[in-house]
């Protein structure tokens, strides 16, 4: 385990990664004793220094949602971290590339909280009960540590998320068999990946409901309002400047968005 001041180093390690634009070294490597809970904790103060800063918890991102990625991270669940308020997109946007390190982009479905969701025991049918939209959405993560990383590298680098994307059509949780949005991933007109919205853990409401749980464990909750990325069912994709994406969703709307 590591020390309180070990993780507030870590934490200040990440926040000069994203302010100078560079990644530092792993801190797996830095801190080769950390582990899980320790990573979470650097989030925590990563997130407590960006709030101090003025951002705001708009919701939150689930990640390693496939089976696949949780084996080539040598992870058995899931991974979440924080979306704020000042990492928001919609359709249409022009996204400086600058902004981020090393830009990747995945197709996700975004759930809109219509009512607080607490743990323990919350189940899919929980979190369709609490949800009051679903949404078309594109994460973009990034790296801000070198890699290759360790499990704990990408949890206290928020999970990798970097923003997000909203747009397309905004339907009830009940409106569609939301396990089966499917959707194509195009960068300057060709299309490079494809998926359907059952690849997150059989069902997208599978790993929100995970996450209420984790959440429950350290006496957090998902509250009304906020958003949350349920996960990809893509692979990312690498963008520039200069790139044009569109994700098209078929009947529930596309989204578009250029960097510059």
């Amino acid at each position: 385990m590591m020390t309180e001041e070990e993780r507030r180093l870590g934490a200040e390690s990440i926040l000069k990664a994203e302010r100078e634009g560079k990644p530092v070294v792993q801190l797996s490597r830095t801190f080769p004793h950390m582990e899980i809970e320790d990573a979470y904790r650097v989030q925590d103060l990563w997130a407590q220094a960006r709030i101090a800063n003025g951002a705001r918890v708009a919701g939150h991102k689930i990640g390693l949602t496939s089976r696949a990625m949780q084996m080539a991270s040598k992870m058995t669940e899931p991974d979440y971290g924080r979306i704020l308020d000042d990492a928001l997109f919609n359709d249409g946007a022009q996204i400086p590339a600058a902004r981020f390190i090393k830009p990747r982009l995945e197709v996700e479905l975004a759930f809109v909280m219509g009512e607080d969701l607490e743990g323990p025991g919350v189940r899919i049918y929980d979190v369709m009960r609490a949800t009051e939209f679903v949404v078309p959405a594109l994460e973009i993560i990034d790296y801000r540590t070198e890699v290759p990383r360790a499990s704990v590298d990408t949890i206290a680098d928020n999970a990798a998320f970097a923003a997000i994307v909203v747009g397309g059509r905004v339907i009830r949780p009940m409106d569609i068999d939301i396990r089966w949005v499917g959707a194509t991933l195009s960068k300057n007109g060709i299309i490079e990946e494809s998926g359907v919205s059952a690849a997150i853990m059989g069902h997208p409401a599978a790993g929100i409901a995970w996450l209420v749980n984790k959440l429950s464990a350290v006496g957090a909750k998902l509250q009304k309002g906020q958003i949350v990325l349920a996960g990809s069912f893509t692979r990312p994709v690498d963008v520039a400047a200069g790139d044009v994406i569109t994700a098209d969703y078929g009947p529930v709307g596309a989204i578009s968005v250029s960097f510059t």
